[in-house]
């Protein structure tokens, strides 16, 4: 594409679930430096970590990358995401990607897809990406999310529920919507900045409290979401200590990372 683009990677340090997350040790390194050299693999003109924690930012300034002091408030990545795209001086129409810290292995090709996904595409205002789901059980599970798009790749809805789901007829309604059918988002966004502004700065809408799920907010204002099917797909984010185990034992397999 010829457009270039910034990443911004927000890292807040109070995790309910994992106190302190983006300086957990993964094989050597903290977290944040295992996504921040992952994103680092995409084209981006700039990757910058958005935190609220000075612990954070000095630890990002050590593996020399760039950190940005933000607010300590923000409920959403997105609103981190927003104050330092301000900070940053972004222009109106420079694109950014929200790449969440807590992926460490967020392939790069990835972040130069969904990019370059809003770029191409001037009917949307929000690009992100999906991917079939990886086993049956996902098809229930609240915390794999779930969306349906339309004929030209915009998002329709995301739940946590099942969906597409299927009307039940008589017995016939076991596995009527094949589970290797659904999709599952992958949570990484593009924006323009003078977008990711007023997103930020309009109020959660009744379905997005409703369902947990900020993106909502974008189909409820009346816009539209472009999603494209990864062309790579991410290993698993880190919410838990079972999470942080398993990176662990991936990254330490991986000889030179």
């Amino acid at each position: 594409m010829d457009e270039t683009f910034t990443v911004i990677i927000p890292a807040r340090f109070a995790s309910e679930r994992l106190p302190g997350k983006p300086l957990r040790d993964i094989a050597g390194k903290p977290l944040v430096q295992r996504t921040f050299e992952s994103a680092g693999r995409c084209g981006a003109s700039n990757i910058v970590v958005a935190t609220d924690n000075e612990g954070i930012a000095k630890v990002v300034r050590r593996f020399g990358g760039e950190a940005c002091m933000t607010s300590a408030s923000h409920p959403s990545g997105t609103d981190r995401t927003a104050e330092a795209a301000r900070i940053l001086n972004l222009e109106t129409n420079e694109i950014v990607v929200n790449v969440q810290g807590d992926e460490p292995d967020m392939p790069g090709e990835l972040i130069d897809q969904v990019a370059s996904l809003l770029s191409s595409d001037s009917a949307v205002k929000v690009a992100t990406a999906c991917c079939p789901l990886d086993n049956p059980q996902q098809y229930t599970d609240p915390s794999v999310v779930k969306l349906v798009v339309d004929a030209q790749g915009h998002a329709i809805y995301f739940s946590r529920a099942p969906i597409p789901h299927a009307r039940e007829v008589g017995n016939q309604a076991q596995d009527r919507v094949p589970w290797r059918n659904v999709h599952r988002h992958i949570g990484i966004y593009a924006y323009r900045c003078g977008y990711l502004q007023t997103l930020a700065q309009t109020p959660p809408c009744e379905l997005e409290i409703t369902e947990g799920l900020e993106q909502l907010r974008v189909l409820w204002m009346g816009d539209k979401i472009a999603v494209g099917q990864a062309c790579s797909v991410p290993g698993p984010g880190i919410d838990t200590v079972a999470d942080l185990e398993r990176a662990i034992r991936d990254f330490s397999g991986q000889q030179g990372i």
